[in-house]
């Protein structure tokens, strides 16, 4: 019996209760059917194969299974085998859907996520079936907290390669998305003893946050036409910073600034935090190099695979200065935490050229949605100006004073999803309030972007 249990069927989980096995047993799948613990379409074991998991007559099982049909519980078809009937469920009291799903909106101009109908499917599939077949098999045990040598060693190549970054294996850590990796970070350099981090005026709150809860303040730094002012720097351990293309204002880092903020790592041994979030794309020129590439020892490099390829893959990469390099993959935990299987696919993703192929061909589908954007504003929009297009997802689309809330207000009831600047701001920063939005372009697929901007140009100003 006990080989019959461990070989037969597939498993499901019942208790049944009450007078009477046929009666228990049916009253158990009948609630497990009613509360949506089997879903709709679900095949059920076979009579037999259920009544040797329950250790009861195969008799009973079957009667109980026709008891449910007759009620309409359950479906029985000549080699499909008993399923749960297809009906609505209704959700359990209380239970809500994500946030995000809650309030899908029409069309979705917010910033922070690519396009995900032009992910890489067939491409992602044959690098992920190489890399498998060449995975040794110790691979798939628990690894090195730093990540997979191989997508070290291809991570280290690229990033020579393609954004100037001076990068050795040894010095990098792959960690689950950029939240994860800056909280390795926080945890560190709290150790160390740091207390305070710069951040700068407009960026995400959700970073901010990752670094309050590791025990840092956060302090914002002055922010101008040539970008964030370091001239505020003296007295912080650290700087968190988007130098290639500020988010959400959309500028780069002037030179002189980028001097000035490795000056001041050097002088006072302070650690330069780089967010190179969207660094591949850039439109009209070749990108603006890493700020890692001028002082690898006082800045740390961090890069994402979140805009070039997908958010769901949680995977990106830090280049550390080699003594704190060891001391985020001690914070990371004793074990490797990102999916194995995923960092060897990225590996040879990054290897094989597919990589730079999926992003030149992306480059050129975003760049034409930034050029059909900035035309459409300026023909139907007149009063309102499209800053920071030379590189990225997403625009700043200024607008007449005192008018932001309201345009968000319109948006929504269109059901257009965009955000305002106002959002982005640090509530510490000293920089006057201006009306604005952040318009992500890069998250509506093709066929949905013409009617995205139909949608966005109907609620502006003028």
């Amino acid at each position: 019996m006990a080989e019959q249990w461990a070989t037969l069927g597939v498993d499901l989980h019942l208790e049944p209760a009450g007078p009477g096995l046929r009666r228990g047993l049916t009253d158990a799948l009948r609630e497990a059917v009613r509360s949506g613990r089997l879903a709709p379409g679900t095949r059920l074991p076979s009579s037999r194969s259920l009544a040797a998991d329950l250790g009861i007559a195969r008799n009973t099982v079957a009667d109980a299974y026709a008891d449910l049909v007759a009620e309409g519980w359950l479906t029985a078809r000549q080699g499909s085998g008993t399923r749960v009937a297809q009906r609505t469920v209704v959700p359990p009291a209380g239970s809500a859907p994500h946030p995000r799903e809650r309030t899908r909106p029409a069309y979705d101009l917010r910033p922070g996520s690519p396009d995900l109908a032009s992910f890489p499917r067939a491409e992602w599939l044959k690098a992920a079936r190489r890399a498998l077949d060449a995975a040794p098999y110790h691979a798939l045990d628990y690894g090195d907290p730093r990540g997979r040598p191989e997508l070290r060693t291809a991570l280290a190549g690229y990033l020579a390669r393609a954004r100037g970054v001076r990068a050795d294996p040894e010095r990098i850590v792959v960690c689950g998305g950029f939240a994860h990796g800056l909280r390795l970070l926080g945890t560190a350099l709290r150790a160390r003893g740091a207390r305070t981090v710069a951040v700068e005026s407009y960026g995400l709150d959700v970073h901010w946050r990752v670094l309050t809860g590791s025990g840092l303040r956060t302090v914002p730094l002055p922010f101008d036409r040539r970008g964030t002012d370091p001239g505020a720097l003296p007295g912080t351990d650290a700087v968190l910073l988007t130098p290639a293309h500020q988010f959400p204002m959309g500028v780069p880092l002037h030179r002189d600034r980028r001097a000035a903020v490795v000056d001041w790592a050097r002088r006072t041994g302070g650690l330069v935090l780089e967010d190179d979030y969207d660094g591949e794309f850039r439109y009209d020129r070749q990108p603006v190099g890493a700020l890692q590439g001028l002082d690898p020892d006082r800045v740390v490099y961090l890069g994402t695979a979140s805009k070039s390829l997908a958010p769901g893959l949680r995977l990106a990469w830090m280049v550390l200065p080699p003594d704190l390099a060891e001391e985020a993959a001690a914070a990371k935990g004793g074990v490797d935490t990102c999916g194995v299987l995923d960092q060897l696919t990225l590996a040879e993703f990054l290897t094989s050229g597919a990589y730079d192929r999926h992003v030149r061909a992306t480059r050129l589908r975003y760049r034409r949605r930034r050029d059909a954007l900035v035309t459409a504003v300026a023909a139907r929009a007149p009063e309102a100006r499209v800053t920071g297009i030379a590189a990225g997802l997403h625009v700043l689309l200024r607008l007449p004073p005192g008018t932001e809330q309201s345009v968000v207000q319109a948006a929504h009831w269109r059901g257009l999803a965009v955000h305002g600047l106002a959002r982005y701001r640090h509530a510490d920063a000293a920089a006057e309030p201006a009306d604005a939005l952040v318009v992500g372009y890069g998250t509506p697929p093709d066929h949905a972007w013409s009617g995205a901007l139909d949608a966005l140009c109907a609620v502006l100003p003028g």
